[in-house]
C-alpha cells in the first residue's frame, strides 16, 4: 500500500526526519510510535502532501507519480481543522466536494455513527475537542477509502468515543 525511501524532511536548525525507509503492506494494520518530536507527524504530513520532503521519496498503491489520491486515503493530522463558522454539515460537504464524493447520504450516516449527528447544524466552533475530533474521524472516514491515516487518533475523545464499537 505505502513505500517509503529514504524519506527526510529538515526545517531551518533541524532535522525532524531522517533517512526513513518503510514499506506497509496491503490489508495491514501499521503503527508509528515514539516520544513526541521525533517525527511522525512530520512523516505522516509528507506522505499525504500537506508538506513537502527535503528529500526521498513515497509511493502510494506503487503509483511512482508520488501523488496523493484523496477519494484514496483518509487522513486526520495533527489538530483537526474546519471553518470555524460552518456547520459540521457544511464542512463536511465542502470535503465532499473536494474529495468528489457526490453521496450526501453518507454524511448523515457518518455523523450518526461517530455520535454527533444532533449537531451537524451547530458551527464548528462550538465543538468541544472530542466532538472536533469525531468530525475529523467522518471527514477522513468519507467515501470509504482505501487507506486510513490517524495521528493520535484519540486525543480529545472520551472512552465511549475510543472505543472501536461507536466507530466501526
Amino acid at each position: 500500500a505505502l513505500e517509503i525511501n529514504n524519506l527526510t524532511k529538515k526545517y531551518v536548525g533541524i532535522t525532524a526526519v531522517d533517512n526513513l525507509s518503510i514499506k506497509v503492506p496491503k490489508g495491514s494494520i501499521f503503527g508509528i510510535l515514539g516520544p513526541n518530536g521525533s517525527g511522525k507527524t512530520t512523516t505522516l504530513a509528507c506522505i499525504t502532501g500537506l508538506i513537502e520532503p527535503s528529500s526521498g521519496t513515497f509511493k502510494w498503491f506503487n503509483n511512482a507519480d508520488n501523488e496523493t489520491d484523496n477519494k484514496q486515503i483518509g487522513a486526520i493530522i495533527e489538530t483537526p481543522n474546519f471553518f470555524p463558522n460552518f456547520t459540521a454539515l457544511k464542512n463536511m460537504q465542502l470535503v465532499a466536494k473536494i474529495k468528489g464524493i457526490e453521496n450526501p447520504e453518507e454524511i448523515d450516516q457518518l455523523l450518526n455513527r461517530l455520535g454527533i449527528y444532533e449537531r451537524r447544524n451547530s458551527q464548528f466552533y462550538s465543538f468541544s475537542l472530542g466532538m472536533k475530533s469525531r468530525l475529523a474521524l467522518a471527514a477522513a472516514l468519507l467515501g470509504d477509502p482505501k487507506v486510513l491515516i490517524l495521528d493520535e487518533p484519540t486525543n480529545g475523545l472520551d472512552p465511549e468515543g475510543i472505543d472501536r464499537k461507536s466507530v466501526v
